[in-house]
């Protein structure tokens, strides 16, 4: 993850003059359908590669994308339509584990960077350009996202003091009220564990042990009774702006919406936020014509420009070095962006770093025993 942390300098660095874009010499598609169904996560995330990806491709091609929400079910309904014979799907945007699934699975593409996605507008191949991040030979990296938690800044019975510390969301008689997690072990069992006393480096090799998932699920039971389970992204920000719930982890770039778009009453809490990889896969098993589609697709959503221009409308960092320095002000409210990524130095102070590897290995095992303990 060395990229990870090069990105987080690299967001001080003011605009540099940059050379045309992959959208100026973007190659004409040819045998290719005239139509594509992007998969993605939907709410602000979707909005945001509308805006920065998908409108200005239509622009330039005439293309038709019909946009799809079901990036949270990507695995299942992938294996699904590869058994049916029928994948309806042509670009999918995936977490980085789920991409290293689909992977060995034989379910994703593999994909040639420094053929099929754009250098960077310096000549840099986009292999350099991506370095580390390129964690699977099917996975093409797009956002650097953090799981962490918002707060409100409104509760009475918590009077003048706030959350600073992970382990306050575990801390009911300090904090009472409300918490929203995911309805996954991802993460949770990761802050459980932290909270529980493992170091974070740790953290994984505990987990790997029964003894150690039993450990994480007896800390998460202790604040079971005051959870509200969520499984879409944009549920945890509507909980805090309802007052639903006080406290609440979902990816940093909805809450940034509902603090900085809503102006509700909701805070960051930063410590121990877990970075994590969000990106594309093409599905394997396509027809060659929509094959050539979502590839030449691919290559412009994934250009320096693009994915700097992302972050106009979500404070997600760009996954290309070269991106980093263009990350300018929000589209409409004409803020900083910098500031609200992850990967700012401010924000990064105590982060958390997912392992995608274990959890690709792990995680169907670990998802029945969460779901299991959840039914108890």
């Amino acid at each position: 993850m060395k990229l990870i942390a090069g990105l987080a300098g690299a967001f001080a660095l003011s605009a540099v003059a940059m050379a045309a874009s992959a959208a100026d010499e973007l190659p004409d598609c040819e045998d290719c359908v005239d139509s594509l169904t992007i998969v993605s996560w939907g709410g602000a995330y979707s909005n945001s590669q509308i805006e920065a990806y998908s409108k200005p491709y239509s622009a330039l091609t005439g293309v038709e994308i019909i946009n799809d929400e079901s990036s949270n079910e990507a695995v299942a309904k992938l294996r699904a339509m590869n058994e049916a014979n029928n994948v309806t799907w042509d670009v999918v945007d995936v977490v980085a584990s789920d991409a290293i699934r689909l992977c060995d699975e034989g379910l994703a593409m593999e994909i040639d960077p420094d053929t099929m996605l754009a250098d960077a507008p310096d000549g840099t191949p986009a292999s350099e350009d991506f370095g580390d991040l390129l964690v699977s030979d099917c996975f093409i990296p797009q956002i650097v996202y953090s799981t962490t938690f918002g707060y409100r800044t409104d509760v009475e019975a918590w009077g003048d003091k706030a959350p600073e510390d992970i382990c306050d969301v575990f801390d009911t008689a300090t904090f009472p009220g409300k918490r929203a997690l995911e309805k996954r072990p991802i993460n949770n069992v990761e802050w459980a564990l932290i909270c529980d006393g493992v170091a974070k480096e740790d953290v994984y090799d505990v987990l790997s042990t029964d003894e150690g998932v039993t450990q994480a699920l007896a800390k998460l039971a202790t604040i079971k009774d005051d959870v509200i389970w969520w499984s879409a992204g944009a549920e945890t920000p509507q909980l805090l702006a309802d007052g639903e719930a006080v406290i609440g982890s979902t990816y940093n770039g909805r809450l940034f919406s509902v603090i900085e778009e809503q102006k509700q009453p909701v805070a960051m809490l930063w410590d121990a936020q877990v970075f994590d990889l969000d990106g594309w896969i093409i599905p394997a098993g396509l027809s060659d014509e929509r094959r050539n589609r979502a590839l030449h697709y691919i290559m412009f959503a994934t250009d320096t420009q693009r994915l700097a221009d992302q972050s106009q409308y979500i404070s997600y960092g760009p996954a290309r070095q070269s991106s980093a320095p263009l990350v300018g002000k929000h589209a409409d409210l004409g803020i900083d962006m910098a500031p609200h990524m992850p990967t700012d130095p401010a924000n990064a102070t105590n982060t958390f770093l997912y392992n995608y590897e274990w959890w690709a290995d792990n995680r169907d095992d670990l998802d029945a025993k969460f779901q299991s303990w959840l039914s108890r």
